[in-house]
């Protein structure tokens, strides 16, 4: 018998103290914690049902058929959790450019984790959906919660999960995508932190500068120390980009409209709009601002971007089921 088909929406975050370089491949854990911010406007919805018809698992992404080696490794995992065999029927929609650097990944798994191990009948916590979705993407684990979020390290599976710092924010924060290149990314990011962990000189003292990030981005969070906060995430950000300019062979996910922004950014700094920039694995830059500035920024953002280019978040919500329609109604 099918089971229900069950829909669950995750939202994508944002770093602001990164995880850049994995401690174990497999289980992917980290070499360092790290602290994001989970944002409200970008989002992937993800359906799952498991039917005894099916002899393979099918993934479709925004109504494209895709390949399923990825997928069905990640639901072997749940499939193992609940002692079945079924194949199941995946259909996602994202709601953020795919690989390109904004976290897509983070949300389709998180998203995932959720509808995949509902549909089976596990009735997961939100620390085992964190540890679960955290096999498909390490910053997956992230998504489960919204507001801020920090991924505990940990030395096993068991012990490497996500955990909110503060779900409702009542600080009005605001994040700017500047979208300067919406295509899949030349170096994908688990290559890019292989790269980096194996061949740079200084990935060493990266992991001691990420502990000591999080222990300040933590206190200016709790003081809600906005130029703290964005000259940490800011510097931590420059610094991971730095790794890779260090990395044997050496590469880079900046683009000339990367800089401009990054330009732009410091230049309104300048003028006494304070707003920082952060980078992941991809082109775009996201500017960090306060609502109260929002609208001056954009302004001046939008006299060398276009509209389209660029997308305004707030603090988002974590992992939630949107649906589950029973068998028996197909």
């Amino acid at each position: 018998m099918k089971t229900p088909k069950v829909t669950a929406r995750a939202h994508t975050n944002i770093a602001l103290v990164k995880y850049w370089g994995k401690e174990d491949e497999e289980l992917i854990i980290p070499q360092n914690n790290s602290l994001s911010l989970t944002l409200d406007h970008f989002y992937t919805d993800t359906t799952v049902q498991f039917d005894p018809d099916l002899t393979a698992d099918q993934f479709t992404l925004n109504g494209q058929a895709q390949e399923t080696t990825k997928i069905t490794k990640f639901l072997d995992i749940i499939r193992q959790m609940a002692s079945s065999q079924l194949f199941a029927r995946v259909e996602s929609t994202n709601h953020v450019p795919t690989m390109a650097g904004l976290a897509s990944s983070a949300s389709a798994y998180a998203a995932l984790a959720l509808a995949g191990s509902k549909a089976l009948g596990l009735d997961l916590s939100s620390k085992d959906l964190s540890r679960l979705a955290r096999r498909g993407s390490g910053s997956a684990c992230r998504s489960i919660y919204g507001g801020f979020v920090e991924w505990k390290k940990g030395d096993s599976d068991q012990t490497s999960y996500a955990v909110p710092l503060v779900e409702n924010l009542d600080w009005d924060l605001k994040m700017i995508a500047i979208v300067v290149n919406d295509k899949q990314k030349k170096i994908a990011s688990r290559a890019g932190m292989q790269t980096v962990v194996h061949t740079s000189p200084y990935y060493s003292a990266w992991v001691k500068r990420s502990k000591e990030d999080l222990s300040a981005l933590k206190e200016a969070i709790k003081e809600k120390d906005f130029t703290q906060l964005g000259k940490i995430a800011e510097g931590n950000a420059m610094c991971m980009h730095a790794l890779n300019l260090s990395a044997t062979p050496h590469f880079n996910y900046f683009e000339a409209e990367s800089l401009k922004a990054m330009q732009l950014v410091e230049r309104l700094r300048g003028q006494g709009l304070e707003c920082y920039y952060t980078m992941d694995a991809g082109p775009n830059v996201k500017v960090i601002c306060q609502g109260k500035d929002l609208e001056a920024i954009m302004d001046l953002l939008s006299q060398e971007f276009s509209a389209e280019q660029l997308l305004v978040a707030s603090a988002g919500p974590g992992a939630r089921i949107l649906e589950i329609e029973n068998a028996e109604r197909n």
